[in-house]
């Protein structure tokens, strides 16, 4: 049931993917989200070390890392995958989307609860890395190569290193028409001075009355 619908996923996000038969067959997202769910079987049933050594060999097959404790829903989409790790403790919500290279780790200070979770429908970028215990919202957008190191609410669109946040409930990020956060930030800085010097224009005035 889970392979059917994560083949109909990608059919739905890769505009690339010509057939069913294709992405059975060719795409290491899926092959890696397949043995995942396998390893998460063995792992759940303490068959543990059989679990790291299946969570390794499709790590070793399709370039993508995936601890066998981690727990994914439905429909998951990894568009190209090579590089991605998702940690121990992390958590995916259903129908979300991974570009390559993205990690779900940890940053070494944290105990227990290690890696992010995300919520549902939420989409990171490629090299984006999101790092600590906290959620990640419905539907929050990613920018690609942001680093992201605390919470992020529903329907927020991250940008950056460090991420911030730059819309909420905006249009849907397409990876190319990108905020700049700092530009951004500097706009609003300049408009401000702007304003400052206005009033500072109107006070002379009103001294040379």
């Amino acid at each position: 049931m889970h392979l059917i619908e994560d083949i109909r996923a990608y059919r739905k996000n890769d505009p690339a993917a010509r057939s069913a038969v294709e992405v059975l067959l060719l795409y290491n997202g899926l092959h890696a989200t397949f043995w995942y769910r396998v390893a998460h079987f063995f792992y759940r049933c303490h068959l543990r070390f059989l679990a790291r050594l299946l969570s390794q060999l499709t790590k070793w097959f399709t370039g993508i890392e995936i601890h066998p404790a981690a727990k994914i829903g439905r429909r998951l989409v990894i568009d190209h995958g090579t590089g991605i790790v998702v940690g121990a403790t992390a958590e995916i919500g259903d129908d979300c989307l991974l570009y390559q290279g993205v990690t779900l780790g940890g940053t070494g200070k944290d105990v227990g609860k290690r890696h992010p979770t995300l919520g549902n429908n939420v989409m990171i970028g490629a090299g984006a890395k999101v790092l600590g215990p906290f959620r990640v919202g419905d539907n929050a957008r990613i920018a690609a190569n942001s680093v992201v190191l605390r919470e992020v609410p529903d329907n927020a669109t991250v940008v950056g290193v460090p991420g911030r946040i730059v819309r909420i409930c905006g249009e849907k990020l397409d990876q190319i028409h990108t905020p700049d956060p700092v530009m951004l930030e500097i706009d609003r800085l300049k408009n401000r001075i702007a304003r400052l010097e206005r009033q500072l224009g109107d006070e002379d005035d009103l001294g040379d009355c």
